[in-house]
This record gives C-alpha cells, sequence and structure tokens, in this order.
C-alpha cells in the first residue's frame, strides 16, 4: 500500500547535516581543548562590588586600581551603574579604592575552594540530567536509541555552546560565571523537549502507518513538526534578540549564551536528533536489507 502523505524526505540528507554539525563544532572543540573556557572569579575566586556614581569613568577606576596595585579582572557599565570584579580584596584595600562619592550596590567575596565546589557541582548536575532524561525518554518510548538520540542531540548542543564561548574567551576576554552554568542547563532542557515532540510524532505515526519504513516515519513527523518547531523558537529568539539589543551590559553574555543555544537547539531537534535515528536504524539492519 502505497502511502501518499509522504511527499518531502529531508531526512535522506541526514549527512549533509552531519557534515553541517561538524564544521560548527570543531573548530569550537580545537578551542576548548586548546584555550579552554575563560573563567570569571565566580570559579576562580574573587571580588565583585557593584558601585553607583555619576563621576566614574573606566580611565579614573584603571588610574585608581593602578595606584594601589589592584589588578581589574573586568568592567561593565550600564548608565552610571558599574560592575567591577578583582582578585580577593581586603577590606582596608577596598575602602583605599571605592571613591567616597560612589554609592555600593553590592559586594561580595568568592574564595577558591568555592569556585571549585561549583565547577564539580555543575559537573554532576549535568551528568545526572543526562541519565534521568536517557532513562525517561528510553522508557516512555520504549526503545533505548530514542533516549541515547536525545542525548547526543543535547550534547550536541553543548558543545557548539562550549565551543563559541570558548573562542569568545580566548579572542574577546569574554568570562563564563554563574549565570552561564544556568543557560547551559536551560539550553539543555529546551533542546530535549524540542527533541521528545518529533519523537512524539514518530510513535503517533508508527501507530497509525506501520506499515511505512522507518525513514519515512521519521520524514514525515520531521515535516509535520517544523513548522510547530521554528513558530516556538521565532518567538523565542526574537525577545532574546530583543533583551541582548536593549539590556544591561550585566546579563548581555548570559541572553547570547541562552540565543545561541535555542538556535542550536532549534536545529539539533530537527536535524540532530532525527537523522541519529535514521542511522541507528541502518546500522541495525542486517546486510542486504
Amino acid at each position: 500500500m502505497n502511502d501518499k502523505l509522504v511527499i518531502l524526505q529531508p531526512m535522506k540528507y541526514y549527512w549533509a547535516y552531519f557534515l553541517l554539525s561538524l564544521i560548527v563544532i570543531i573548530p569550537g572543540s580545537y578551542s576548548l581543548i586548546r584555550y579552554g573556557l575563560s573563567p570569571s572569579i565566580d570559579f576562580t575566586g574573587g571580588t565583585t562590588f557593584v558601585w553607583q556614581g555619576d563621576n566614574l569613568s573606566q580611565v579614573i577606576l584603571e588610574e585608581r586600581a593602578k595606584e594601589l596595585n589592584i589588578s581589574l579582572e573586568s568592567i561593565a557599565q550600564s548608565g552610571n551603574t558599574w560592575t567591577l570584579a578583582t582578585p580577593p580584596l581586603a577590606e582596608g584595600v577596598y575602602q583605599q579604592f571605592k571613591p567616597l562619592e560612589v554609592q555600593e550596590l553590592s559586594f561580595a567575596t568568592v574564595g577558591p575552594s568555592l569556585g571549585a565546589e561549583l565547577i564539580k557541582k555543575t559537573i554532576y548536575g549535568i551528568a545526572l540530567a543526562a541519565l534521568f532524561i536517557l532513562t525517561y525518554v528510553a522508557y516512555r518510548f520504549k526503545n533505548f536509541k530514542f533516549g541515547a538520540s536525545a542525548i547526543l542531540a543535547m550534547f550536541h548542543d553543548s558543545l557548539v555552546l562550549l565551543g563559541v564561548f570558548s573562542l569568545l574567551g580566548h579572542y574577546y576576554q569574554v568570562k563564563v560565571d554563574t549565570l552561564f552554568v544556568t543557560a547551559l542547563l536551560t539550553i539543555l532542557s529546551f533542546s530535549v523537549h524540542d527533541t521528545i515532540v518529533v519523537y512524539d510524532r514518530i510513535r503517533e505515526l508508527k501507530k497509525k502507518h506501520g506499515y511505512l519504513e522507518f525513514p519515512d516515519l521519521v520524514n514525515r513527523a520531521v515535516v509535520e513538526t517544523m513548522g510547530r518547531s521554528l513558530n516556538n523558537s521565532l518567538t523565542i529568539i526574537f525577545m532574546l534578540l530583543a533583551m541582548y539589543l536593549l539590556g544591561g551590559e550585566t546579563t548581555k553574555w548570559f541572553i547570547f549564551a541562552l540565543l545561541v543555544g535555542t538556535v542550536s537547539g532549534t536545529y539539533s531537534s530537527t536535524f540532530t536528533a532525527a537523522p541519529i535515528l535514521i542511522l541507528w536504524d541502518k546500522l541495525k539492519k542486517p546486510p542486504g536489507r
């Protein structure tokens, strides 16, 4: 029996989607291996404080820090509000550095041990999330390959985001902080959520059209869910773009991380997770079939 509803076959070019992913991932992975990420004081330890004042400028702050032999890790301005990060400062040195005319909005010191603990907990959190997602998706879809494919797509998005920030850290001194970790975990959940929509459609089609070959089921599922996926993602992308362009300096790279992850997650849910299923199915078939 022929099924006339199967018209488009986007998964016929699955090898091209894998190639495109490699083109994006390889430079970032190379940068990760060679340069790593540029950690903020949240991980390395240090002091961060926020001042508000009308008579401040970057030149004044840099000259004052040089006089007191203070190394400024970063300076960010948003209107008349300044966010500064330094190595751990003693209270006396900080009071000498702080101009009398500024208002202190916040002050925090993070020790190196707390930074190391945060890195450890981040790794544990990602590993546990991956394990729970693998188990849950495999159980719900009654097949391990669905869970494994979803996790591979999730790690695809992780590598894209980590690679982009490794390159930004090396060439533009962009540092990763706790907000970056928040963005990373958020993107992982978004990626899997979108992937499950495609997988659920495959399951529904299999019940209705079990006579179709597995690649045809995947093709139809992708075509039928692509519009919904794009509409959903574009609303998020437009909102993030507005926040990135109009928001403050302190959240700029957090929003950018969400933006990169959303674009990558939208792509991977259709053009990574689904092709992995097809490749898995082809490799499991006996030769000649």
